[in-house]
């Protein structure tokens, strides 16, 4: 299939955009979450911060959904061009939607490549916040005189 049927049929670069559009509200999900899971950290509120890492863990499992539907419209593209899925890259992809369609993926996936950038700055944020927030408890424990259970890992080396 050339890419002049692709772009006649509008089948393809309909379901990259929607996909898109799907990878979007994801991560603004997403970065809702750890925004949440940051605040909850800072309050120092365990509850808080568990409920939020299990609201992570489903949206993560979504995630993994549209990864899938992701490398299907990349195998489907290729398949379409002529070209192996590697070969395949956004502007490829956008190059198969009419003109206006195609700058409005571009912009999207910018908008797109922002947001999961925020997500893993304010990730890392709140992994450094754990791990300080687990080395003084783990300080207050020390100096209290109690000791950790043979074998147990100091609270500090827990990953956040």
């Amino acid at each position: 299939m050339s890419a002049e049927m692709l772009v006649r049929d509008q089948i393809l670069p309909a379901a990259v955009a929607r996909h898109v559009e799907l990878q979007i509200a994801s991560a603004q999900r997403l970065l809702d979450l750890v925004l949440r899971q940051g605040a909850a950290i800072r309050d120092r509120d365990v509850e808080a911060v568990l409920a939020r890492l299990g609201d992570v863990q489903v949206e993560m499992a979504a995630r993994d959904s549209l990864e899938r539907e992701r490398t299907e419209l990349i195998r489907r593209a290729a398949a379409g061009l002529g070209v192996q899925p590697v070969e395949v890259d956004l502007p490829a992809l956008a190059g198969l939607a009419a003109p206006a369609d195609g700058e409005r993926l571009l912009a999207r996936s910018a908008e797109l490549r922002g947001l999961l950038a925020e997500i893993a700055r304010e990730h890392a944020i709140n992994r450094a916040l754990m791990r300080q927030e687990l080395t003084f408890l783990d300080h207050l424990l020390r100096v209290s005189g109690e000791e950790s259970e043979p074998g147990a890992r100091p609270l500090m080396d827990v990953e956040a």
